[in-house]
């Protein structure tokens, strides 16, 4: 498996996904492609390298004018990057987004802002984005349906990573676009990691989020972080949920502990499992940042 490289989901036919090399790391970012009566795709990367989106629908034999929608499942720039790069490629796609991101679409700089302040030197790998027209936004409520003529997609709210996260039931393979609300899928180490970024993590909201895609059952898990996941979907998601419980009392027991946040940020920082993944500097920048998203959610709570 190589950066760039497509792949079938077996179990969702008419459905692929393409490896974006993400932050220069394979099997990090993915973002799919819905061969369908009306073409979508979900998610868009960070924009960076964007035209291995665009090769991806090549391959699926998808013209780019043909694409008619861009599904994004919330705002931050891993999922939303390249939404303005491939709306200006693909001139008849409608962006579809949460209502609570919407205008973030539309004028990203706050969104910009946020996200230099949350991902650090990481931003290196980013690239501005660019404006998404707002007569091509079609926001989005819990509930909503997306109409692909072949396939019919259900958007769910589900805000504990972020107020404007929504996932997406396909109903045709029932399977869900997780988003980031079952976590990190890391196939190499057949594991769910957390992901808790500042900030707007909030635990208790996570966990109802899990729980929701534990009611909705489906047979197949689509992770934006990376690819399709395991096939016991209750196991993996029960999983996550008591992950995101042990990782919050870690880092309040560790910030007590060392005595300062930034001793229990450089701790956890030395002493992740994912840079034998993703590399050191991914891994340590990426482990920083899920403390600072757990930190500021423990202020939150005692406030």
């Amino acid at each position: 498996m190589s950066v760039g490289d497509v792949f079938d989901v077996e179990s969702c036919p008419g459905v692929s996904y393409v490896d974006t090399g993400m932050y220069d790391t394979a099997e990090y970012g993915s973002v799919y492609v819905i061969d369908a009566d009306r073409p979508a795709i979900v998610d868009t990367g960070i924009g960076t390298n964007h035209e291995r989106i665009l090769d991806a629908l090549d391959e699926q034999g998808i013209e780019r004018s043909d694409l008619e929608a861009i599904l994004v499942t919330h705002v931050h720039l891993d999922h939303a990057g390249g939404a303005g790069y491939l709306a200006d490629v693909c001139p008849n796609a409608d962006v579809y987004v949460h209502e609570v991101g919407a205008r973030h679409l539309v004028n990203p700089g706050r969104l910009v802002e946020g996200t230099k302040e949350a991902v650090g030197d990481q931003w290196q790998y980013y690239v501005e984005p660019e404006p998404v027209p707002e007569d091509r936004i079609v926001e989005l409520t819990d509930g909503d349906t997306v109409d692909l003529g072949s396939r019919e997609l259900t958007a769910h709210h589900a805000p504990g990573h972020a107020p404007h996260q929504v996932v997406f039931e396909d109903h045709s393979c029932d399977a869900v676009f997780t988003a980031d609300a079952a976590g990190i899928w890391i196939p190499e180490q057949d594991r769910v990691r957390e992901t808790s970024p500042p900030p707007n993590f909030d635990l208790e909201q996570c966990i109802d989020d899990a729980e929701l895609l534990r009611r909705l059952d489906p047979d197949t898990l689509l992770y934006a972080h990376f690819g399709p996941g395991p096939d016991d979907t209750d196991a993996v998601l029960k999983q996550y949920e008591q992950v995101l419980r042990d990782w919050v009392d870690a880092v309040e027991t560790e910030v007590v502990e060392r005595g300062s946040e930034e001793a229990a940020i450089d701790h956890f920082s030395a002493t992740t499992q994912v840079q034998y993944v993703w590399g050191e500097h991914k891994a340590e920048a990426e482990t920083a940042m899920n403390v600072r998203g757990v930190l500021h959610y423990l202020k939150n709570r005692s406030a």
